[in-house]
C-alpha cells in the first residue's frame, strides 16, 4: 500500500512550466503487452469473468466491470477509449466487422512483435525473448537523425528485453526499462521513484506498469521529448499467470493513464493540438476460454491485434467497421509520415497505413502527403 501511496504522490506532482512550442509534430507511440482485441471491443469476456478459477471474486468483478449491454461493457473496461477516440480518432481491429489488425512476424511473442511494430519490419529469424541485440533499424533511431528531432527521442519500458529490441548502443536512443534506476542527481521525483523500486521484493523482467508510467510523465513533463515510446507490460503477465481479474485492472488502468496522458499533452502549450498518440500491442493470445492465458505460433488468436490513433495527424473515424486488414508492421512507417519523413533502411519497410491527415508546418504536410501518393 505504501508504494502506491507514493506513486499517486509522484503523480501528482510535477513542474508547472513548459517549454515553446515548435511546430514539428510529435509522436507517441504506447504498448500494453498482450492485450487482447476481444477485450478492447467486446469488454469483459463472460467465460472468463464468472470463471472462480480466473478470478477471485467474481461478484465483485462484475459489478465494476460487467454490463449486458455491449456498448456500456466496454465503456466500463475502457472509457477513454470508448468515449474519446471513439470520437476524436480511429479504432482499428473489430475481427466481428472483419477488420483486422494482424501480426505479420510467425512467431507471435513479445520480442518479435514489438521489432515488428518499430522496425516495420516482420523478420524470419527467430528471436526469443532473450537479451539479444537487435540488427534492425528502428524508426526511432531513425528519427533521432532528423532535424529537429535529434536528442528528443526517448523510450520507457516495464519490460527489460526493450533496450536490446531497441539496441540502445548502437541507437543512442535512451531507454529506460525495468527496474533500472533513474537519474535523480538533481529531480526530486526521480529519487521518489527510486527509493520505491528499491522497495519492490521479488523484481521479475517487467516492472510495475505505474512506476514506469510515473517514470516516463515525468521526464515528459522536465524535458518535453518530441517523440516516445512507452511500453506497458502488467496485461501480458497476469494473463500468463491466469489471473483474468488482474488482467482486467491492468488494462483499466492503462486506459486510465492514456487518459491522464492526453489531459496533459493538451493542456501543456508544447504538446496541444501538434501530438498524436498511436496505441497497439505487440501481439494477441489465445481466442478460447481454455487457452486465453497463452500464446505463440501454435496457438490461435496470438496474431489477432488492434490498434488506435488520435491527435492532429489522425482522421476521425472512430471504431472501424469495413472490411479490411492492417498490418502490425505499418506502424513504423506510419510514425515517420506524421512527421513528414519517409522511414527507409537497409531492411523491407511496410507502408504507411491510410488513415493519416496532415495539419503540422506547410512544409511536413507536403512531404507527409507526397509519401502516402508514392
Amino acid at each position: 500500500m505504501k508504494v502506491f501511496v507514493v506513486i499517486f504522490f509522484i503523480l501528482q506532482t510535477g513542474p508547472v512550466w513548459s517549454q515553446q512550442k515548435d511546430n514539428l509534430p510529435n509522436v507517441f507511440i504506447i504498448t500494453t503487452d498482450g492485450f487482447r482485441w476481444q477485450e478492447i471491443f467486446n469488454g469483459a469476456d463472460s467465460s472468463l469473468i464468472n470463471n472462480p478459477r480466473f478470478v477471485e471474486d467474481t461478484g465483485l468483478l462484475k459489478q465494476q466491470y460487467w454490463s449486458d449491454d455491449l456498448t456500456e461493457r466496454r465503456k466500463k473496461l475502457l472509457p477513454f477509449f470508448w468515449n474519446v477516440i471513439q470520437t476524436d480518432g480511429t479504432i482499428s481491429g473489430n475481427r466481428n466487422y472483419g477488420n483486422e489488425v494482424n501480426v505479420y512476424n510467425l512467431y507471435k511473442i513479445s520480442y518479435p512483435g514489438y521489432n515488428e511494430i518499430l522496425t516495420g519490419y516482420a523478420d524470419k529469424r527467430l528471436i526469443p525473448n532473450l537479451a539479444i541485440r537487435n540488427r534492425n533499424e528502428n524508426v526511432l533511431e531513425f528519427l533521432n537523425r532528423q532535424q529537429g528531432y535529434t536528442g528528443k527521442v526517448v523510450a520507457f519500458s516495464s519490460w527489460n528485453m526493450i533496450p536490446f529490441i531497441l539496441d540502445e548502443k548502437r541507437s543512442h536512443i535512451p531507454v529506460n526499462s525495468g527496474y533500472e534506476m533513474l537519474d535523480d542527481s538533481h529531480d526530486s521525483i526521480n529519487s521518489l521513484i527510486n527509493q520505491v523500486q528499491r522497495a519492490v521484493r521479488n523484481k521479475g523482467k517487467t516492472r510495475h506498469d505505474l512506476l514506469t508510467y510515473a517514470s516516463a510523465k515525468n521526464y515528459i513533463e522536465n524535458e518535453h521529448p518530441k517523440v516516445v515510446f512507452l511500453a506497458l507490460g502488467e496485461t501480458d503477465e497476469f494473463a500468463h499467470m491466469g489471473k483474468y481479474d488482474q488482467y482486467l485492472q491492468k488494462a483499466h488502468q492503462f486506459d486510465q493513464m492514456i487518459a491522464e496522458l492526453w489531459y496533459y499533452v493538451q493542456t501543456d502549450p508544447f504538446y496541444k493540438d501538434n501530438t498524436t498518440f498511436i496505441l497497439t500491442t505487440d501481439h494477441g493470445r489465445g481466442s478460447k476460454s481454455a487457452r486465453w492465458q497463452n500464446h505463440g505460433f501454435w496457438i490461435k488468436g496470438s496474431g489477432q491485434a488492434w490498434m488506435a490513433m488520435l491527435g492532429p495527424g489522425i482522421l476521425a473515424l472512430g471504431e472501424k467497421k469495413g472490411k479490411e486488414t492492417i498490418y502490425q508492421k505499418q506502424i513504423a512507417s506510419t510514425i515517420a509520415v506524421l512527421v513528414g519523413e519517409k522511414f527507409e533502411s537497409d531492411h523491407p519497410v511496410a507502408k504507411p497505413l491510410g488513415e493519416i491527415k496532415t495539419t503540422a508546418s506547410e512544409k511536413e504536410s507536403s512531404k507527409a502527403r507526397s509519401i502516402l501518393n508514392k
